[in-house]
């Protein structure tokens, strides 16, 4: 069924949701995710540059790459409601000078601690951004059909960032310093203040009872804890190491807290019961499920494409661009494909396509094969990108308006979530079966087996520290171990990607909307848009 759009009178200007001018915010909230997307990967082509300039040490190192995803990823939920109570614009524009002060203080680091303040503050600028554009696109296109248009160019958008991250940040490096990679943010935020001051429009959720400062911090500490110890994981920490233990122990203690603190509460900071909603809980889970299988297998791939094939990283950031540009087509053509199909069979049908893609390079061995991988890469990020549109769509629908905004906080914490978890179970996975394999080498002494057994980096360091016929049979070892613990890690990968397929049977079977009488503000004006009669 088609939906009916009535735009309240303004006294100046056309509203935000008559004619084409939302899809005039649509370009706004656009430019708003390409410059968190790209600022959560540019920085990894100057580590190297940053190491050399400002010496950080190992831990200090660490925490100027994590810096960043680890704030963002914890403040999601506190940015998101907060901007259902005091207004969506208003705290999407502060996030915009947020990240423009982050990024200047970034660039002119002279020590990593200042570098790691400002990544600190770029999270939080981030976190800031990213709730704020679902939620005002939820507003602005109260009309279900367009929405899911919107959505797949927002989530295009976002692949597109994630892929000129690397790109840029290798390019800017080539003719100026490290800190330009932070710099080049400034004049686009210089540009999207006043910009989205004028044609954002204003909106906040019902705003019934005070907000929850004492949940929101609950919130933001459980997630902080409990992704940090996440990626500690991910890093190859001891599962049983306390560093590891810890965070994970404080953030599930926090978090429950915080969950049963929700229920009782007349007003919560965020409305548990969108739980109970089938098409809502479904939504969240197969976005984690899709978000772990990609981040895990993007590293992976990564690391066969350098170690296995030796190709260089602009040659293997060359071979990963056909999975962003499939998941930019994807996102292009969900809307079609969700009107056409449902929620249901499209999310299935790209978990069961994603499984396929990965089952198929299962055929990589230790010598190139161009085709095979262009295949593959090309069917996982159509895959995947159907499997998130669909996903996030559905999330995003049910949901109700007054509280779009901590609708997509939660689905992008599952999204942080599920890249985190990704990383550490696939790559536990990846190291439990790449070990064995470098152990027991005819000639290598054990101490050098236990060594290499951590890496396939570290083996290859170890065999030309060895040298001669040990070396060169220590490094066989490792290349053949680490190409059979590919094919492990791909093999669960296809498993857990098909238990998403199972779980999407869940989501509705066609895609209904049903819109009466939606009103949306002037972009100049702060008053509360006031919608009813939405059905999903």
């Amino acid at each position: 069924m088609s939906g009916t759009t009535t735009a309240s009178a303004a006294p100046r200007g056309r509203t935000a949701g008559a004619g084409a001018n939302r899809w005039v915010v649509l370009v706004v909230l656009c430019v708003s995710l390409l410059l968190v997307a790209i600022d959560a990967t540019v920085l990894h082509v100057a580590v190297p540059a940053v190491t050399e300039d400002l010496r950080p040490g190992a831990v200090e190192l660490l925490w100027i790459v994590d810096a960043y995803p680890l704030v963002c990823a914890s403040l999601l939920i506190l940015f998101g409601t907060l901007g259902d109570r005091v207004g969506r614009r208003r705290v999407l524009l502060l996030g915009y000078a947020l990240f423009g002060v982050a990024s200047g203080a970034a660039a002119l680091a002279d020590s990593p601690q200042v570098l790691i303040a400002a990544r600190a503050l770029l999270g939080v600028g981030g976190a800031m951004i990213m709730p704020a554009t679902l939620s005002i696109l939820r507003q602005v296109f109260p009309d279900r059909r367009e929405r899911a248009l919107a959505i797949g160019v927002w989530s295009a958008v976002a692949a597109v960032g994630a892929a000129v991250g690397p790109l840029l940040g290798g390019f800017l490096l080539e003719h100026f310093w490290w800190g330009s990679v932070f710099l080049v943010n400034i004049p686009l935020m210089l540009v999207s203040l006043p910009v989205g001051r004028i044609l954002l429009p204003e909106s906040k959720g019902d705003g019934d009872g005070p907000w929850d400062v004492v949940g929101a911090l609950l919130a933001a500490a459980g997630l902080f804890a409990a992704v940090l110890g996440v990626k500690r994981l991910g890093g190859g920490e001891p599962v049983a190491g306390v560093w590891t233990v810890l965070p994970l122990l404080a953030g599930a203690a926090l978090l429950a807290v915080f969950v049963r603190r929700q229920r009782r509460r007349a007003h919560p900071l965020v409305d548990l019961r969108m739980f109970a909603r089938p098409a809502f809980s479904t939504s969240v889970g197969c976005i984690v499920l899709a978000m772990l299988a990609l981040v895990g297998l993007e590293l992976i791939a990564a690391q066969y494409l350098q170690l296995v094939l030796g190709l260089s990283p602009l040659e293997t950031g060359l071979r990963l661009l056909p999975l962003t540009v499939a998941a930019m087509a994807a996102g292009l053509a969900g809307a079609r494909m969700l009107r056409r199909f449902g929620p249901r069979r499209m999310v299935c049908s790209g978990f069961c396509l994603t499984a396929a893609a990965v089952v198929s390079l299962t055929a990589m061995g230790g010598e190139d094969n161009g085709p095979l991988l262009l295949t593959g890469f090309v069917l996982l990020g159509f895959g995947l990108e159907t499997t998130l549109f669909g996903a996030y769509e559905s999330m995003l629908s049910e949901a109700p308006p007054q509280q779009a905004g901590g609708a997509a906080a939660i689905g992008e914490t599952s999204y942080q979530l599920g890249a985190g978890i990704g990383i550490a179970l696939l790559g536990s996975v990846m190291n439990a079966a790449y070990g064995p394999g470098v152990t027991g080498v005819p000639g290598v002494p054990a101490s050098a087996s236990s060594a290499a057994s951590h890496s396939l980096g570290e083996a290859y360091g170890v065999a030309d520290r060895l040298g001669g016929p040990a070396g060169d049979a220590l490094r066989q070892a490792a290349r053949h171990a680490f190409v059979h613990g590919l094919h492990v890690t791909l093999l669960v990968s296809a498993g857990l990607l098909l238990v998403g397929a199972a779980m999407a049977l869940r989501l509705p079977r066609a895609m209904q909307c049903e819109t009466a009488a939606v009103e949306v503000p002037a972009p100049r004006e702060a008053a509360e848009p006031r919608v009813s009669g939405l059905k999903v």
